[in-house]
């Protein structure tokens, strides 16, 4: 019945610095993860192997650390690992505010550090500090030298990496150096992703507000035909009205039980029987056993909206929605479906990339937020063509760190 599936991927972080900073964090992870399948396997023999993958390790879970940006708590995890990564005795991060983490011995040497920082967020190059400038008083202290690299994030010093070990070379500089480049790369991947956030909340919003003219509107003229024939059917849809309303423009996170957001597919659905009465018919199906599992908010609602608008109010005679979520081992696939005037697939797939609004804009917000809780893997598998219908399905897993927010 279905023609044609519409695989169309939204638009990354685009071209240019973005795109490379994205490859470039996960190619790190991605060896990472490679490079340790093989150690377990015992491919590792040779020290070349032993510390390629040591290296990988560790600048994959650094990078955990700073998926957030540069935090005091974030650097200080992220020099736990970068200190042995370096194969220094001491590692400091630093940045306008002062200093953000010292790992390793010699603390001591803190404040000295403190007051180097705003002269290489100054300056903008690596300062190279040798016995003179760095020994001290403390007969036992092993530190004789130092280098403080800039990190450098969109031309802008934001941070400086000091290394500090018994004696400086010019490998270890250009190994600071080049750390201290990794750790922009991080805290640029973390803005790029805190935009992106925001980018997505914003439409969020304002999908939460177009709710308002069509929807409104319908369903209070519904309820009014019932205020004389049948004033109790009228209270009810009010409140139904009320409570549905309540829940779409409330303040909660990235994530909801699927049971609270079937609850109210379920108010918007009475709702919307009360006007088109037995030209509409709706199945629900739904395993008991993912009613629990968290999925992105208000993600399911705009796509039975879309349902109603596309199956029911733009054909003829009777129209049916299916609505079905199942359990497929670690995820759940949720299934919205409609018998009704179906789409063109071309135009489907321009909606989902970003290249045409039109009337799916729900459609569109609802791929982007899946992509950016769970990945790319997790958007919006639409099928659908002229005069057949559409079926929109997605899957999010059963877990997710975000889950307990």
């Amino acid at each position: 019945m279905i023609s044609e599936l519409v695989t169309a991927t939204r638009p990354g972080l685009g071209a240019g610095t973005g795109t490379f900073l994205l490859a470039f964090g996960v190619a790190v992870v991605g060896l990472a993860l490679l490079v340790g399948v093989l150690r377990s396997r015992g491919h590792l023999a040779s020290p070349e192997s032993t510390a390629t993958y040591r290296t990988l390790h560790a600048a994959s879970t650094a990078a955990r650390h700073l998926r957030d940006g540069l935090t005091a708590e974030a650097a200080a995890r992220a020099a736990r690992d970068l200190r042995p990564l370096l194969g220094v005795d001491a590692v400091a991060i630093g940045d306008t505010g002062g200093v953000l983490a010292w790992e390793g011995g010699a603390e001591h040497h803190r404040q000295d550090f403190a007051a180097q920082v705003p002269g290489v967020l100054a300056g903008g190059r690596t300062v190279r500090l040798d016995e003179r400038r760095v020994g001290c008083d403390d007969p036992d202290c092993l530190l004789r030298a130092a280098i403080l690299a800039p990190v450098v994030c969109d031309n802008r010093v934001v941070a400086v990496l000091a290394s500090y070990h018994r004696g400086s070379s010019s490998d270890l500089v250009r190994a600071t150096e080049a750390v201290a480049a990794w750790i922009a790369t991080q805290i640029d991947l973390a803005e790029l992703g805190r935009e992106r956030g925001r980018a997505v909340e914003a439409e969020l919003r304002a999908l939460r507000a177009q709710i308002s003219p069509h929807f409104i509107y319908n369903s209070l003229g519904a309820i009014a035909s019932f205020v004389r024939t049948d004033p109790a059917r009228a209270r009810e849809l009010l409140l139904d009205f009320a409570d549905f309303t309540r829940y779409s423009f409330r303040r909660t996170g990235p994530l909801t039980p699927l049971s609270e957001e079937l609850v109210n597919i379920e108010r918007y659905l009475v709702l919307e029987e009360a006007r088109f009465g037995d030209r509409m018919q709706v199945t629900l199906r739904v395993a008991p056993e993912v009613l629990g599992v968290r999925v992105p908010s208000f993600a399911i609602q705009p796509l039975v909206e879309n349902a109603v608008q596309h199956g029911i109010e733009a054909a003829a005679g009777v129209g049916r929605i299916r609505i079905e979520a199942h359990d497929v081992g670690t995820e759940v696939e949720i299934v919205i479906e409609d018998d009704g005037a179906g789409a063109d697939p071309e135009r489907i797939r321009a909606v989902l990339s970003g290249d045409e609004a039109g009337d799916h804009v729900g459609m569109a917000n609802v791929d982007a937020r899946l992509r950016q809780t769970f990945g790319d893997g997790y958007g919006l598998t639409v099928e659908t063509a002229i005069g057949a219908g559409t079926r929109v399905s997605f899957r999010v897993p059963k877990f997710h760190p975000d889950a307990d927010d």
